[in-house]
């Protein structure tokens, strides 16, 4: 079914598992950010805790967790009063209408996915069925919402196609145009950020070097310390991207630089070009630090007040649920459920 039959809506979400990055910033956050001030959609913001429990279902700090990518939301920019805000748990229909897409997903379908077998490993036959079906969760995440446009990295977009499958499937067993066929939105210069100490490898909370990425609870003084230390290669900057190929501690520092200028690799390289590290590390490091910065402290002052976060949480799950609850309702009604 079209998109442009339904009305303009974004979603996309976030696991609570600690550790905020630049990486979740630039590869996610400033895009949520940037998709809610165009004002061209509706946009719905997701902490997924339900998707949290698959690996680890014992989670005593689950509800910190949340509340601190909550926190770490608001403070990218994304504004209560613009967006829905919600973390999982609180709307139910998400878990309704995953199994109603249990019931549409095949097996084949989820033994393709290649998340669940780089979760499970060796080990497929003692993982949650939960882990199994994560991406029918997905999926029921995203239609649930009737959402036309889903932000996501490169890494989700497998799951995005598997929506689409059951999107489609759905829809041509019971004969209807019911669910939109939606498209993932990949773009930016730094929507897979690296590591600062090797360029191969993507920047992550697991790495057991701190100083391999900027945490968003970084102070401006860290930030600056991180940058100015991160691994480069003798060579100066070149004055094209093409120069990047084979370098990719360079390319990672010019891609983060371009994506927090809101620029793009050329103007930077145009800018850079011919210059030594010497003289770009700084200037990304002051650039970092005055995008970054500003970020951590406002998460500081939320998690002093977690109350404020509930009730933001709340109030977004109200508004959450004046979309979801008639559409899981006609769902409800398709498939032929008494009482719908």
């Amino acid at each position: 079914m079209s998109t442009s039959q339904f009305t303009p809506r974004v979603f996309s979400g976030i696991q609570p598992s600690g550790g905020l990055t630049l990486g979740n910033y630039l590869g996610a956050l400033k895009r949520f950010v940037d998709m809610q001030n165009a004002g061209d959609f509706e946009t719905v913001y997701c902490m997924v805790d339900l998707h949290a429990i698959t690996q680890e279902l014992v989670r005593p700090d689950l509800g910190n967790l949340t509340r601190e990518l909550a926190a770490g939301f608001i403070a990218s920019g994304i504004d209560p009063e613009k967006s829905i805000l919600i973390n999982q748990s609180q709307v139910p229909e998400h878990a309704q209408l995953a199994w109603l897409f249990n019931c549409v997903a095949r097996m084949g379908w989820m033994q393709r996915m290649t998340q669940f077998k780089d979760k499970a490993g060796k080990n497929t036959q003692n993982v949650s069925l939960g882990l199994f079906s994560y991406p029918s969760l997905m999926a029921a995440d995203i239609l649930v919402y009737h959402a036309t446009h889903v932000p996501v990295g490169d890494d989700q977009k497998q799951h995005l196609e598997l929506t689409r499958d059951i999107a489609i499937k759905f829809n041509h067993d019971f004969g209807v145009d019911f669910f939109p066929v939606i498209e993932p939105v990949i773009e930016g210069a730094a929507t897979r950020v690296m590591s600062l100490r090797d360029g191969s490898k993507k920047m992550s909370k697991s790495d057991p070097s701190d100083a391999s990425r900027i945490n968003m609870t970084d102070d401006a003084d860290t930030i600056a310390k991180k940058i100015r230390k991160a691994k480069t290669d003798p060579d100066a900057l070149p004055s094209e991207a093409a120069g990047l190929e084979d370098r990719p501690e360079a390319r990672n520092l010019v891609n983060i630089y371009a994506a927090l200028a809101d620029s793009s690799v050329d103007d930077v390289l145009s800018q850079f070009g011919g210059s030594q590290f010497g003289t770009f590390k700084p200037a990304l490091a002051d650039l970092a630090v005055a995008k970054m910065s500003p970020i951590s402290a406002e998460m500081a002052r939320l998690m002093n007040d977690p109350a404020e976060i509930d009730r933001i949480l709340a109030r977004g799950a109200e508004q959450a649920r004046e979309i979801t609850a008639p559409i899981l309702k006609r769902t409800y009604e398709i498939v032929g459920l008494v009482g719908a």
